[in-house]
């Protein structure tokens, strides 16, 4: 019954039982013959005259299980899969190019995308046929899966000619739709960023923060762009931070955030940010603890700065208890994700009923637990896959210290501590629990976004444990995903390490995301060996990724391996478009290294959004923070001085929200080695040990240096744009 599979103790397995990738492991002892992308399962088609079909997907996905236990461990449609097609998994995850190929055609083919994405290929890898999730019956307004495996085979069977020649059709169409061309220059104007958060504004939700309806995604990109405008003064620069500040409140006081263990679900189901998808990505809240670090710089009311800070650090702290690969002493690096379901119930591990919390807690300590986190006898969240599961509650926060001290009759002083102490006795029950799986690949490209939020955290917050971390992570990239140069050979990252292997060459994505990460990681430290390191990765881009005759820049490098599109993301997806990322790192680079040429190659990748700008700026908050750095007029903050002597200054001036501002540290003994900065060429050196020169400079003119905190702070104060 099944030819190509494999026993092993007793179980059947096929051929992605060697694989390295959670995802996959996942489906190995399908009944279905599961192949891996490669060059194997293209061969069998070919020779037994079958169409491929492609199932992407990620460990966490929890319609990804629903299709996986509906369908592919059925065995009956296994053994339709298996007579009828050559059947492969992708992890989206290892392989983001693949991924990224075959959304474009499900997109146009159905107006939507998502996962498990289902695909039906020629021999030559050509899509014809697209959709999502698939029931095993009809169902849902779909198609059962059954029924549309016999309809493909049957059409394979006796029209494949036809199907050839469409998927040839759709693919050319899609090729060209895809090649979009720079103008050279950015053409696009100061009035264009104003458009862009006033098309913001008119979907913005003014009663729960976000945009739009349900569901809700935090869309951390969209949320720096607005703080970073509403740092300039210009038009609507107050409104932006508002939307900002409002709905990273709204989120932080949701069910989106897990109010027991820390961190962040993906998405809300729902308007209000109460019922999340509860699986926790590492690229989400990596994202999120940088905005939030940012947020709370611009915070205003002190309630809401605490409310930001407590949420980093507690989002740090489950990253850390949770999350955390220990490879050294010294070198650590972060899981990709953790699951929705455990024991096969989607948020069972996250949710209350108001029984339990009645036998953890005294008397007191329940009317205070349910009060602070919203918990009732109805509940909030439903399964529609155990609609025998009631009354379940997601914790929330969305009431005042004051409003609970009245519903739980208890002085408001002393609210702090025992909501506090309430946390600790459901956390520990909590940890009783089965938990969710943890996908613990390891990714180039997320942790690089970790390691820019850790040091952003850790600069800002004053916590050297936070910049200790973001060292460490980028200590581990370094040791075993990165290749030094040799015999004049790239130096080349790899973008996947998991079960103790380094695999699959690393993406624009990768490159991107690390070099932003290494520049955060050089302005909390002043350690230049960072922002070397990222020069490297830009370097790299500049040569293998850059797309010499449209402008922009490609996913994949020049030397990688062809897929039927060559993709290059201009929107942000479920993480920020790799090419506007590469934008601003080239962007940010050029302020410290002075190199026009990198500034006009990224303005040509930004003009790829010209057409876009007004009807799709939802997607495209990363390019809206570069074309906004490359707008803002060049300001520059110099510190020259010892670690030590440095830190009272670096710590003022990390009391601003700077986001266009480059900000250079300097020691007087690498100063005098020739330091490869530009921006430290020539800043005068400071003969006393102790003593710290502050330089800060607008449109290349510069104020008196001055080696005063207070002179600086009335200098920053003064900078241009600061809040």
């Amino acid at each position: 019954m099944y030819p190509a599979q494999q026993f092993q103790a007793g179980f059947i397995v096929n051929q992605l039982s060697d694989e390295t990738s959670p995802y996959l492991l996942q489906h190995a002892d399908n009944p279905v013959d599961w192949f891996p992308w490669g060059h194997e399962a293209f061969a069998k088609a070919r020779r037994e005259n079958k169409p491929i079909l492609l199932s992407i997907g990620y460990s966490t996905c929890h319609w990804c299980h629903v299709m996986a236990h509906e369908s592919f461990e059925n065995e009956t449609i296994a053994a339709q899969m298996n007579e009828s097609f050559v059947s492969i998994k992708v992890d989206r995850e290892e392989r983001p190019d693949i991924d990224s190929v075959y959304m474009s055609f499900t997109q146009a083919l159905t107006g939507q995308g998502g996962w498990p994405m289902t695909v039906f290929l020629t021999h030559d890898l050509k899509p014809f046929f697209a959709g999502t999730y698939f029931p095993p019956e009809d169902g849902h307004g779909r198609p059962g899966f059954g029924r549309l495996l016999a309809s493909i085979d049957e059409a394979w069977k006796h029209r494949s000619g036809e199907l050839v020649n469409y998927a040839a059709d759709l693919t050319e169409k899609l090729r060209s739709a895809s090649n979009i061309s720079s103008g050279g220059s950015t053409g696009i104007s100061n009035t264009a960023l104003t458009a862009v958060v006033q098309n913001m504004k008119n979907s913005f939700d003014d009663q729960w923060g976000g945009f739009g309806s349900a569901p809700k995604f935090p869309n951390p990109s969209n949320l720096e762009f607005l703080l970073m405008y509403g740092s300039t003064g210009r038009e609507l620069a107050d409104d932006a931070k508002h939307m900002a500040l409002f709905t990273l409140e709204k989120i932080v006081s949701g069910g989106i955030r897990d109010q027991l263990g820390g961190g962040f679900a993906r998405y809300s189901v729902d308007r209000t940010w109460t019922v999340p998808h509860f699986e926790k990505m590492l690229y989400d809240n990596a994202a999120l603890i940088r905005v939030l670090t940012h947020a709370s710089q611009c915070a205003a009311n002190p309630t809401q700065k605490q409310l930001f800070e407590t949420s980093i650090t507690e989002a740090i702290d489950w990253l850390s208890r949770e999350m955390k690969f220990q490879a050294d002493k010294d070198q650590i690096a972060f899981f990709s994700a953790q699951d929705a379901d455990s024991e096969g119930i989607e948020g069972k591990y996250f949710v209350w009923t108001s029984e339990e919390l009645s036998n953890l807690l005294t008397e007191e300590e329940l009317r205070i637990a349910l009060a602070t986190f919203d918990v009732n006898s109805d509940g909030n969240f439903r399964d529609p896959h155990n609609p025998d599961l009631e009354g379940l509650c997601v914790l929330t926060r969305q009431s005042s210290l004051e409003e609970i001290s009245m519903v739980a009759n208890t002085d408001v002083q002393e609210l702090p501590e025992k909501i506090e102490n309430i946390k600790k006795v459901l956390l520990a029950h909590r940890n009783m629990r089965i938990p969710p799986g943890t996908d613990r690949k390891i990714l180039t490209s997320w942790n690089g976004l970790l390691i820019g939020a850790l040091a952003e955290a850790g600069r800002v917050l004053r916590n050297s444990t936070y910049i200790e971390l973001a060292e460490h992570t980028a200590k581990f990239i370094r040791s075993h995903l990165w290749s030094d140069t040799k015999n004049n050979e790239t130096p080349k990252l790899k973008h996947v390490y998991a079960n103790e292997q380094a695999k699959i060459p690393g993406m624009l994505e990768d490159y991107s995301y690390l070099g932003l990460g290494l520049i955060d990681l050089y302005k909390a430290t002043g350690n230049e060996s960072y922002l070397s390191w990222a020069l490297e990765l830009l370097e790299v881009i500049l040569d293998n990724f850059e797309d010499d005759t449209s402008g922009g820049y490609y996913d994949t490098a020049k030397d990688d391996e062809p897929l039927i599109i060559r993709p290059k993301s201009i929107y942000d997806a479920a993480i920020p478009a790799p090419n506007g990322t590469a934008a601003l790192l080239a962007i940010v680079l050029s302020g410290y290294f002075r190199q026009k040429q990198w500034n006009d190659k990224a303005l040509r990748a930004i003009d790829l959004i010209a057409p876009l700008i007004e009807r799709a700026s939802s997607g495209l908050g990363i390019t809206m923070q570069a074309l906004l750095q490359e707008h803002t007029a060049e300001r520059e903050i110099v510190l020259v001085g010892t670690e030590d002597s440095r830190r009272p200054f670096e710590e003022v001036v990390a009391e601003y929200y700077l986001p266009t501002v480059t900000i250079a540290l300097g020691d007087p003994s690498d100063l005098e080695r020739d330091s490869q900065v530009d921006l430290l060429v020539g800043r005068e050196t400071v003969a006393e040990p102790d003593l710290v020169m502050a330089y800060i400079c607008e449109n290349m003119v510069c104020k008196l240096p001055t080696s005063s905190l207070t002179d600086m702070r009335l200098q920053l104060e003064a900078l241009t744009n600061v809040n």
